[in-house]
């Protein structure tokens, strides 16, 4: 979820010119597509100093789309269309930019020449539906489109343009790279935006976001946003200035503050880090090794540490002792000690991540043990009781948490817990 903390916006005339993304097509909205093009078009609109200030996706639906785009192209000075350029019916984004700006669908005949000609290229018979994909919106300029059959648009609005994209990524990257970007590099002025970021774990988003909005939420600039999923927070300021040194010193004004708030629970500052590649990084440059013992969280953790490659070179082994049973008969982990204290316990999480250390000569080893419901679970130690071992080279510690009642839940966040307190014992060393 996202959560854009903004201390208020500066005067119109003051503002940097903003855009808005709306991804179009019903199967967007579905979960088997996702809208990639919005990505790579944010990034290439941010190197230009324009911020993305919303995306959208609609449906194939014509009213709804024209009514978007009119929202859009009146508050915002760039606004993009991904897709629905198509031949067939259900291709509405001509039409649909054309109602909104209150124009008409003219004929090309020199895009039925260029399409004519890309057919014959293909060595294709081109159908009679095809044509539909020639018509403009009165007033646009037609943008080059090598990669397929639709040609891009761009219409000049009262505040910008409205750019009319094609969905596929091969044509749709090609064309704002060759087309979108020179047009708008030729008529923005210099600005750049940068970008600080804050990969935290170990505290809830709204721990967080106690800690540090009275530094944030006295600036205009940078813009400060939250990301949030489950045991994982990323904190970003966006600094929007005339020259990258003007950004720079902004974001260090504002981030560094930041940094000494959150501490050692910031476990990188690269955005594109996740925790476990930060661990599999301090492992290999340590050159220690790192087995887990799970019961709780079935091969999860391992699941996690192995998800790069190059794992190799410090994940040695995983047992996934899920029943009392192999506790005993893989880890060894004496029947009376289970007996006396369960087996979610601290004596149990220990025993198991020492002896996968032995087991395995590991210079490290994480164990988890616990309820992770709905049933099971004590008076002492209810649903969402964890246990999480941690063998050293030097001793083996054991820590006791409560995640609640949520199955799902309590075993991501124990992962992440395990994670977490092997990526603070390698700093110590």
């Amino acid at each position: 979820m996202e959560h854009p903390h903004r201390a208020g916006g500066p005067a119109e005339g003051e503002r940097s010119p903003v855009a808005e993304i709306i991804a179009i097509g019903s199967e967007l909205l579905t979960p088997q597509r996702l809208d990639t093009n919005s990505l790579f078009l944010t990034s290439q609109l941010n190197a230009l100093g324009v911020a993305v200030t919303a995306k959208h996706v609609v449906g194939d639906d014509r009213a709804r789309l024209a009514s978007a785009i009119q929202t859009a192209v009146e508050r915002s000075e760039y606004v993009f269309l991904s897709g629905g350029l198509g031949p067939t019916e259900d291709d509405v984004t001509r039409e649909a930019a054309a109602a909104a700006l209150g124009r008409t669908l003219e004929f090309s005949a020199a895009q039925e020449q260029i399409l004519i000609q890309r057919f014959a290229q293909i060595r294709r018979p081109m159908a009679e539906n095809n044509r539909r994909q020639v018509y403009l919106v009165a007033g646009a300029e037609a943008l080059p489109n090598p990669h397929g059959t639709a040609p891009g648009q761009v219409c000049r609005t009262v505040r910008g343009a409205l750019f009319l994209l094609p969905g596929p990524p091969r044509e749709f990257k090609a064309m704002v790279a060759d087309q979108v970007v020179p047009r708008l590099r030729a008529e923005l002025p210099p600005r750049v935006i940068r970008v600080r970021s804050f990969r935290v774990t170990g505290m809830g988003e709204s721990q967080l976001d106690a800690l540090i909005a009275p530094v944030y939420s006295k600036y205009q600039n940078p813009s400060t946003t939250v990301l949030s999923s489950l045991g994982d927070l990323w904190v970003n300021l966006y600094a929007q200035c005339d020259t990258e040194a003007e950004a720079e010193a902004l974001l260090r004004e504002v981030g560094d503050p930041i940094a000494e708030l959150l501490g050692d629970r910031v476990y990188s500052t690269c955005a594109d880090d996740t925790l476990e590649l930060v661990v599999g990084r301090l492992l290999r440059e340590r050159k220690a090794t790192v087995a887990t013992a799970e019961s709780c969280t079935g091969g999860l953790v391992a699941a996690r540490l192995t998800e790069y490659a190059g794992s190799s070179d410090f994940f040695v082994a995983s047992f996934v002792t899920y029943s009392d049973a192999q506790k005993q008969s893989l880890l060894g982990v004496p029947r009376e000690m289970i007996a006396q204290h369960t087996a979610v316990s601290e004596p149990v999480a220990k025993a198991m991540c020492v002896a996968a250390q032995q087991k395995t000569g590991a210079t490290y080893a994480l164990s988890t043990t616990g309820y992770a419901g709905p049933e099971g679970g004590t008076e002492e130690n209810p649903v969402g009781t964890v246990f999480i071992g941690l063998a050293t080279p030097s001793a083996a510690h054991v820590t006791k948490l409560i995640y609640g009642m949520d199955r799902a839940r309590i075993r991501t966040l124990a992962v992440q817990t395990a994670l977490d307190l092997l990526r603070r014992e390698l700093l110590a060393l």
